[in-house]
């Protein structure tokens, strides 16, 4: 057997293995060797498990799914809050308006009244005071009117709510607290944790129901502070830098280094995107092709970034060395500076130091 042609024999195979896989589909894969894993990754297309068949990039973006409330964003709530005049119990502070026909010429009932902090209405100096507290607008009418019914021959009395006391207002901005619920006040929690905009507006007008009647609800974002990208920025041997950035839907690579205002003089034009997979359990790796990005407009490494993208920013390897020396040789610097400065010290203190000939005190001859 010629054991020569066994190089080529290989050298054909892989030859072979990558036409293959370009023509199955696409995917994100590396060959056994690079430590690193950038060098000799290829995009492929294929379906099968492990696949990336798309990655969304500048000019050919995607719509992400419709966002959901996590702890600890910031939600803007505006909440119409109708009293129900059937369900609503007088109390004082609340304002009404009554009219009565059939009153004493000269002193009419009629206009707007305020339930005291007796829980009475004042109907006028002839009329008295009637107690109200506790009763809905259709039971307060009845007994005013039979009330009235003892002095006046045939009351007709009329009256509706214009005014609420102790109505907390909702509106504003309200915190997701750790547990996903959303405080109201007086008028208790909803929990809104893994619900979208739309079911978090359902279930504050369900909480709210009880209280008023049909409150229109409507509820945004404030802040995106659940969901983030995350650039490390290697440094060097000298300690990695992370910063964290809030996730809005529209990032790409070049509008979060933006934010960080670009890398280092540590760093390399070695990057890449990490993806974490939650089905798979893995993570996808999308190389960055950073001078592509910026000198030549090339927006095919310019991905759209995902909610828990992690961008890693590698460490020039000249100055890791450097920094790996220092810190070997710092050290030692500091030794032999202190054994020098020992030295020095001892030098000029040895010899005479006080001149006794001169009968004083003064450096040595």
């Amino acid at each position: 057997m010629n054991y020569a042609v066994r190089p080529l024999q290989r050298f054909a195979l892989a030859v072979l293995s990558v036409c293959a896989l370009a023509s199955t589909g696409c995917q994100l894969m590396h060959v056994a060797g690079d430590p690193i894993g950038l060098s000799s990754m290829v995009e492929t297309n294929c379906d099968s498990e492990g696949a990336v068949a798309f990655v969304p990039r500048e000019l050919d973006k995607v719509t992400v799914p419709m966002y959901r409330i996590e702890p600890p964003d910031i939600l803007t709530i505006d909440v119409q809050q109708n009293v129900s005049q059937e369900q609503h119990a007088l109390q004082p502070g609340d304002l009404v308006t009554i009219s009565v026909s059939g009153t004493f010429p000269g002193e009419p009932i009629d206009g707007e009244y305020q339930v005291d902090l007796g829980g009475v209405i004042q109907l006028g100096f002839s009329y008295g005071a009637v107690e109200v507290a506790g009763l809905g607008v259709d039971q307060a009418t009845r007994h005013i009117e039979a009330h009235l019914k003892t002095q006046l021959q045939q009351p007709g009395v009329s009256m509706s709510l214009i005014g609420v006391a102790g109505i907390q207002p909702i509106a504003g901005e309200h915190l997701v607290g750790p547990d996903g619920t959303v405080t109201l006040g007086q008028y208790g929690s909803v929990r809104l944790a893994g619900l979208t905009l739309d079911e978090a507006r359902h279930a504050i007008a369900a909480q709210m129901a009880t209280e008023f009647s049909d409150p229109k609800v409507s509820v945004s974002v404030y802040a995106y502070n659940s969901k983030a990208v995350y650039v490390v920025t290697q440094g060097g041997g000298m300690g990695d830098e992370l910063v964290r950035l809030p996730y809005t839907g529209n990032e790409t690579v070049i509008d979060a280094l933006s934010q960080i205002n670009g890398t280092s003089y540590v760093s390399s034009s070695r990057m890449w995107v990490a993806r974490p997979n939650r089905e798979q359990g893995t993570s996808v790796m999308l190389p960055i092709d950073w001078e592509g990005i910026t000198q030549m407009a090339d927006v095919t490494t310019n991905y759209q970034l995902l909610p828990g993208d992690r961008i890693f920013i590698a460490h020039n390897k000249l100055v890791a060395i450097d920094s790996a020396i220092a810190k070997f040789t710092s050290p030692l610097e500091r030794i032999l500076g202190f054994t020098l400065l020992g030295t020095g010290t001892a030098s000029r203190l040895s010899g005479k130091v006080l001149d006794k000939t001169s009968g004083g005190v003064g450096f040595g001859q």
